[in-house]
């Protein structure tokens, strides 16, 4: 590709979106969350970002997950606006943490919370929480039993000026997410009312 077709294809993607791309790879993230950019899907949206990242402490991942950045200048009615951030967040759990009944509830209220907390406004929440658990049996019976959360959601970024929404605060709650999720304490000052996972003891086996 010569440097004319090159500049030609930056033209094509629309100012806003490149501005909200723009804003997610500056964004500054507490030191536990690796994230990379990764590829995105290309049937939901004319345009689409993609991340992934991980919470990492010392060798072990204690939760990861992925998000996109989608955009559709044209406006989605689903949507009710030109942007839509959609998430996928897993972390293994502790048997008596898999087994509350109000856990997807507490889950769903960590990611409202997460945007909540960082004062965002948001519209057309959808999503849902998943538990499941796996039992080994043969050659991989000496495994101890596993339990993971699942978190699917997707909301709307209020766009801002230019018509481009805060993507790097976003993120930025998102990863609030995953570090709960993770059992991790709140970066800030702690809070009673916020419950994180408790940690999971040792290394698993995968």
């Amino acid at each position: 590709m010569d440097s004319r077709e090159g500049n030609a294809a930056a033209d094509a993607v629309p100012l806003p979106f490149r501005t909200a791309v723009d804003a997610l790879r500056a964004a500054r993230l507490r030191p536990e969350i690796e994230i990379d950019p990764t590829r995105a899907p290309k049937r939901l949206a004319p345009h689409a970002y993609a991340l992934e990242a991980a919470v990492v402490e010392g060798d072990e991942d204690l939760a990861d997950g992925r998000l996109v950045l989608l955009h559709d200048p044209a406006g989605h009615d689903a949507w009710q606006g030109t942007f839509r951030l959609v998430t996928l967040v897993r972390a293994e759990l502790e048997p008596e943490m898999a087994a509350d009944p109000l856990l997807p509830e507490v889950c769903w209220s960590w990611l409202t919370g997460a945007l909540q907390g960082r004062g965002l406004s948001y519209g057309e929440p959808s999503g849902t929480v998943t538990r499941a658990s796996s039992h080994y049996f043969g050659g991989l019976g000496t495994r101890q039993p596993a339990s993971q959360i699942e978190i699917r959601a997707s909301w709307t970024p209020r766009e801002g000026m230019g018509g481009v929404p805060d993507t790097a605060a976003h993120l930025a709650a998102w990863c609030d997410l995953l570090c709960q999720v993770a059992g991790l304490p709140p970066a800030g000052p702690a809070d009673a009312s916020v419950v994180s996972l408790p940690q999971r003891r040792g290394p698993q086996t995968h």
